[in-house]
C-alpha cells in the first residue's frame, strides 16, 4: 500500500490531534495533508518534512482565525493531489472526509464526530451565520459519500453517522496515551475539568455546580470561550488555568478528587485520561461517556443538563469508593498499541476487499 495521511488542521493541541498522532505512528513514512499546519504548537508530533499544508496556510493569522476559514475549507481538502498514492487515511471531525482520491484508490474516513455544524446548527454556528451554512451543510453530505470506508471512534457517533449520513461504519474507540499519566494518590480537595473551552462543552454547567456545591474546581485548556468563563468564574469557586503542560496535568489530575465532564461527547477520552491517573469521572449521562464510564467502578453520572443535577452528583460523590489501580487497569485497555493494530487491520482489509 503507498498511503497518505490526512487531517482537518493541525493548529492546535487537542484530543483530536492526540488520536490522529497514532494514526500517523500506524504508517509513520506516509506524507500528512492538513489544512493548516503551526509547527510551534505541534511540530513535535508532526515534523514539518511529513507535513504538506494547504494553500489556507499561507494566508496572515489563519492559524488564530481558523473558524473564520470555514467556507473555504471544502476547496483546500477538494484541491489536494493524492494520484501517487492507492490509500488515503483521513481523521476528521468535517472536513477531512472530503478529499477527493484517485480511481481505485481506497479511502478509510477515522471520524470523530458528524459535522457539528449540520447536525446542531442552532447550538455550534453564531446566529448571524447560519443564512450562509447552506451551502457547507449541503457540500458535507456530498462529501460524506466520499469515503470507501468509516471508522467512527464510538458507538454514538456510529449511530449519528448511520442517521445523518445514512451510511454504516465500523467502530473503533479512541486510543488514551498512557505513558502520559500515573496513577495519583487523590491527595487534593478539588475537582477538575480538562476541556477546549468550547460552549458545547459545557463547562459553564460545571463552573456553577461547583459553586452550588461550594467546592474547588480548577479548569485547565484554552479556546473561544475562555474570556466569557474566565468572566462566569470571578469571584466563584473555580480557578481557570489556562493551557497546562502534560506533566503539569498529570499532577493536576492525579490528585484531583475526580474529573469532570458536563457536556455530551463524541466518545469522551477525558475519563479514560482520568482513569489513566487512577481517578474517577462524574459525566453527564449521554454520548460517547456511557462507552468510557462503568458506573459504580471508574465513575458516575448526572442525568440532566443542569447545574442542580450535577451539583448534586458532586455532592454525593465518595472518592473511596473507587480503586485506583482498577481504573488504570480500565484505561490500558484503550492502549495505543491496540488502536493501531486494530485500525492497520481495518484498512488492510479494506484494501484487500476493493483490489478483489
Amino acid at each position: 500500500m503507498n498511503v497518505a495521511l490526512v487531517h482537518d488542521y493541525l493548529n492546535q493541541r487537542g484530543g483530536a490531534e492526540r488520536v490522529f498522532a497514532h494514526i500517523a505512528r500506524a504508517w509513520p513514512d506516509a506524507p500528512i495533508y492538513t489544512a493548516l499546519y503551526d509547527e510551534r504548537t505541534l511540530g513535535n508530533l508532526f515534523p514539518a518534512r511529513r507535513v504538506r499544508a494547504s494553500y489556507l496556510a499561507h494566508l496572515p493569522f489563519a492559524n488564530r482565525y481558523f473558524r473564520a476559514l470555514a467556507p473555504l475549507y471544502p476547496s483546500a481538502f477538494e484541491g489536494f493531489d493524492l494520484r501517487e498514492f492507492d490509500t488515503i487515511v483521513s481523521s476528521t471531525t468535517s472536513w477531512a472526509k472530503g478529499i477527493r482520491v484517485p480511481p481505485g484508490a481506497v479511502h478509510v474516513c477515522y471520524i470523530n464526530t458528524v459535522s457539528r455544524f449540520a447536525f446542531a446548527t442552532d447550538d455550534y454556528v453564531p446566529p448571524l451565520a447560519r443564512p450562509l451554512i447552506g451551502r457547507l451543510i449541503a457540500w458535507d453530505r456530498a462529501a460524506a459519500a466520499r469515503p470507501t470506508r468509516f471508522v467512527a471512534n464510538s458507538r454514538n457517533v456510529a449511530e449519528r453517522i448511520r442517521r445523518f449520513y445514512g451510511r454504516a461504519a465500523d467502530v473503533l474507540h479512541c486510543p488514551v496515551d498512557l505513558d502520559r499519566f500515573s496513577v495519583g494518590k487523590g491527595s487534593g480537595d478539588y475537582f477538575i475539568v480538562a476541556s477546549r473551552l468550547l460552549p458545547y462543552k459545557r463547562i459553564d454547567l460545571a463552573i456553577r455546580a461547583a459553586s452550588l456545591a461550594n467546592v474547588s474546581l480548577l479548569v485547565t485548556g484554552n479556546g473561544p470561550a475562555e474570556n466569557s468563563l474566565r468572566a462566569l468564574a470571578k469571584g466563584t469557586t473555580t480557578t481557570m488555568l489556562g493551557y497546562v503542560s502534560d506533566a503539569r496535568l498529570n499532577e493536576l489530575m492525579g490528585n484531583a478528587r475526580a474529573a469532570i465532564v458536563p457536556g455530551e461527547e463524541d466518545f469522551g477520552l477525558v475519563p479514560l485520561e482520568a482513569a489513566a491517573a487512577g481517578r474517577p469521572t462524574i459525566a453527564y449521562r449521554r454520548g460517547g461517556a456511557l462507552e468510557t464510564i462503568l458506573e459504580g467502578e471508574t465513575g458516575r453520572f448526572f442525568d440532566e443538563p443542569a447545574a442542580e443535577s450535577l451539583a448534586a452528583a458532586i455532592r454525593e460523590f465518595d472518592p473511596q469508593r473507587y480503586d485506583s489501580q482498577r481504573l488504570r487497569t480500565h484505561a490500558e485497555q484503550f492502549s495505543p498499541a491496540r488502536f493501531i493494530d486494530r485500525l492497520r487491520g481495518i484498512v488492510e482489509r479494506v484494501h484487500r476487499e476493493n483490489l478483489a
